[in-house]
């Protein structure tokens, strides 16, 4: 999904950072650290209030909370979180939530500082908290940060995420603790079949073909996970910028191992890939844009993609199918 992008005046601008700092100065100031005591909603019976960052956590707090929780997610389906600027609606939101739950590892970027102001006031967690460093990809070589913060495209880094909302939830609302548990046992366990499912499938690509190309490093866990060479134009992050030596790097790789297609994504605009289709296509090589896939944000609600689960799904299937 294409965004449009709207220049802001100095003014404008300014407003929007004084409201960031002023909502963080509340935050940081009136607000002293909780005993974790009081975190604990016994007898509370409405839903617990929690607010999320990308589309993929509201998904997996859903599954895990259900009927006990409602769930606002900031970002819209197609948002770039690496991109993304927290408005004052969404300061709002985190200014009434009992529970915060975001990624992690940068992965938010400019809402980083705000949610360690947040974690004074009210649990505010990463997802990705739990995840053993030693398992983390590393992020520096590719414009990012020290970590590739795209956990959820190996499918075990998820279900740790689902086992952290768990913990959390059941620290928090211990009242509805079996609850919690059985949601998150049953999620994980159609977790562990998507995990098979998408090594199978993977699996059935020539080996010779199984390379995806990709308009940023997004999906470095995945090929990790599942057995398929990974390139990316860009780096780890949408805010690092690519050049055309990047074009030329990616566009002879393509030509001298005769990659049949590349791969567009829902967050990001088309034109960095025509690019390099452009360029292989004046070297007499010839490119398809194979599909599109979602990397840093789910689809629209009554799409193929509108879940975690139905978004990797999606994205296998149309690999396997432009690769095999």
């Amino acid at each position: 999904m294409n965004q449009t992008t709207i220049k802001k005046s100095p003014f404008q601008r300014a407003k929007m950072t004084l409201s960031v700092l002023a909502f963080i100065l509340i935050v940081g100031c009136s607000q002293v650290e909780v005993n974790p005591e009081s975190r604990q909603r016994s007898g509370d019976e409405n839903p617990i209030e929690v607010v999320t960052t990308t589309g993929m956590i509201s998904d997996v707090v859903q599954e895990v909370g259900g009927e006990e929780v409602h769930v606002t997610g900031l970002m819209r389906p197609g948002v770039d979180p690496h991109l993304y600027k927290a408005s004052q609606g969404d300061m709002a939101k985190l200014d009434q939530a009992e529970l915060v739950f975001y990624n992690g590892l940068h992965l938010e970027g400019k809402m980083t500082e705000i949610f360690e102001k947040l974690e004074r006031s009210r649990p505010t967690v990463a997802v990705s908290k739990n995840l053993d460093p030693s398992k983390l990809r590393s992020g520096a070589d590719t414009g990012g940060t020290e970590y590739d913060p795209h956990i959820w495209f190996n499918v075990r880094n998820w279900i740790s995420a689902a086992e952290t909302v768990r913990d959390t939830l059941i620290e928090y609302d211990p009242d509805h603790a079996d609850i919690y548990r059985q949601n998150a046992e049953a999620y994980i366990s159609q977790l562990d079949e998507l995990d098979k499912e998408v090594r199978t499938k993977i699996a059935s690509i020539p080996e010779e073909g199984r390379v995806l190309v990709t308009a940023h490093d997004a999906f470095g866990y995945y090929g990790d996970a599942y057995d398929i060479k990974v390139m990316g134009l860009q780096g780890i992050s949408t805010a690092a910028e690519y050049g055309s030596k990047d074009v030329a790097k990616l566009r002879d790789y393509l030509v001298e191992n005769q990659i049949k297609a590349v791969f567009v994504e829902s967050s990001i605009p088309t034109k960095s890939m025509e690019a390099v289709i452009a360029g292989a296509e004046e070297m007499g090589h010839q490119v398809i844009i194979g599909g599109e896939l979602y990397s840093d944000s789910m689809g629209e609600p009554g799409s193929d993609a509108d879940t975690y689960i139905k978004m990797v799904r999606h994205n296998t299937d149309t690999i396997v199918q432009a690769l095999k």
